[in-house]
């Protein structure tokens, strides 16, 4: 029997995603945690800040918060912490300049939000000059999308989560277990090893960045390889955030069924948030996540059995070594935790004890701290991305292959999903809008 590593409590990146999500929003009940920076839809630049030179005040305000909630992980996560401030306060800019550009009056109406804007500066900087080895410390894509997601928590009752949560488990399921196999086939059908078909076809099933990782280290395949398929996910995330919700709308697909098939089929849990703020629907935005969510919770069942096949059937020599039970809970993504354990304390304690009014203002102020973490997400998405390293590796067969996989994922799970959501055949779970 394995020992239970507790050190991961104060080690582990998920767990410490939940721990600041949760230190906001006790703040925020006990009522002292300061708002976000707030922008005014702009034609003119007066118009963009309210409340004038004090902004500068709320910018400085919210930076020292971000950062030094930021840092203490960092410090018990034995990271790069004494060079984290200066590049945070660059990545922060950023993040302040893709949500500022985000409300002009004409790029707002056109729904190119923050989300967008964070890719293209990233992007740019990225694909032009590389990313600076100096930045490098406070590029954390999946730090801060993690914590994003737990004060997303606190804005869903738990009752929605719980009813919409188990018709997505069952979506995950039907999609991922046919996206994977279809994936993992084609990919042994143009050449690929099978570590790296199994990595690509995890990453294009589940969720992306976290469960290409998990897979990787699962079947012990090249850290090149799987760096590939993140590569190729991110870019990926880029293209169907900017193409899919369009899509949606020009479907007339109604809200939850929308948020269902970008949650399903889009393979970074902030590319999905991202695709659902774009969709200018609360109902959409949150089946998006929620679906995502019941997505990830596959994640450390997959690398078990990957574990278990790897061992198997492609080490044999290690044949004794098979992975225990406790590899599930290893590889379960904590944040989700985070999440419902956010949603629970706002639906079963601030909103019965403190009143409807104080709950809504909690999860008002949780929803603009949410929006800042995903703006320092997807300025670093951009960053890690460089579209030319992508073309070069394996002559483009790979390439091939998740363009393939993407495809047949996106019509699979739209057939899921009119089944499941659209209405025609039962009452779905409603997210209020």
């Amino acid at each position: 029997m394995n020992k239970i590593d507790w050190s991961s409590l104060w080690t582990k990146e998920d767990w410490w995603a939940c721990w600041l999500g949760f230190i906001i929003l006790i703040v925020a009940i006990i009522g002292v945690m300061p708002d976000t920076v707030k922008f005014g839809t702009w034609a003119t630049i007066d118009k963009a800040f309210p409340k004038g030179i004090a902004t500068l005040w709320d910018t400085l305000i919210l930076f020292v918060i971000m950062a030094v909630l930021s840092m203490i992980g960092l410090f018990f996560m034995k990271k790069d912490w004494k060079r984290f401030i200066p590049a945070f306060a660059v990545l922060f800019c950023l993040a302040w300049l893709s949500i500022f550009v985000g409300k002009q009056a004409v790029i707002n109406t056109w729904g190119l939000e923050y989300v967008i804007w964070g890719l293209i500066f990233g992007l740019l900087i990225s694909n032009t000059v590389g990313l600076p080895e100096w930045l490098k410390p406070a590029v954390l894509t999946e730090y801060y999308v993690k914590i994003g997601l737990v004060c997303m928590g606190a804005t869903i009752i738990f009752q929605v989560i719980l009813q919409a949560g188990l018709v997505g488990l069952l979506q995950a399921v039907l999609v991922v277990a046919a996206v994977w196999f279809f994936a993992y086939w084609l990919g042994r059908r143009f050449g690929m090893a099978e570590r790296f078909s199994s990595t690509m076809a995890t990453g294009v099933s589940i969720c992306g960045v976290s469960a290409s990782i998990a897979a990787g280290g699962a079947v012990e395949g090249d850290p090149k390889e799987t760096s590939y398929v993140i590569a190729w996910l991110l870019v990926g995330a880029v293209i169907m955030i900017i193409v899919m919700p369009p899509i949606a709308r020009a479907m007339n697909m109604p809200t939850n069924m929308a948020g269902a098939w970008l949650g399903g089929t889009i393979d970074n849990t902030a590319a999905v948030v991202a695709a659902g703020d774009l969709m200018k629907s609360k109902a959409a935005l949150d089946t998006a996540a929620v679906v995502k969510m019941a997505q990830n919770v596959l994640i450390g069942f997959a690398a078990f059995f990957l574990a278990i096949w790897a061992t198997l059937k492609l080490e044999k020599k290690s044949a004794t070594e098979k992975p225990s039970f406790m590899d599930i809970w290893y590889r379960f993504p904590k944040f989700i935790l985070g999440f419902i354990v956010a949603s629970i304390v706002v639906s079963f304690f601030v909103q019965p004890v403190m009143g409807a009014k104080s709950a809504s203002g909690i999860a008002g102020l949780m929803t603009n701290y949410r929006t800042w973490f995903f703006a320092l997400c997807f300025v670093c998405v951009g960053l890690e991305t460089n579209i030319k390293q992508l073309l070069a590796m394996g002559g483009g067969k790979p390439a091939i292959v998740y363009w393939i996989a993407q495809f047949f994922n996106i019509l699979w799970t739209l057939l899921i999903v009119w089944v499941l959501w659209s209405g025609a055949f039962f009452t779905p779970p409603i997210m209020p809008d």
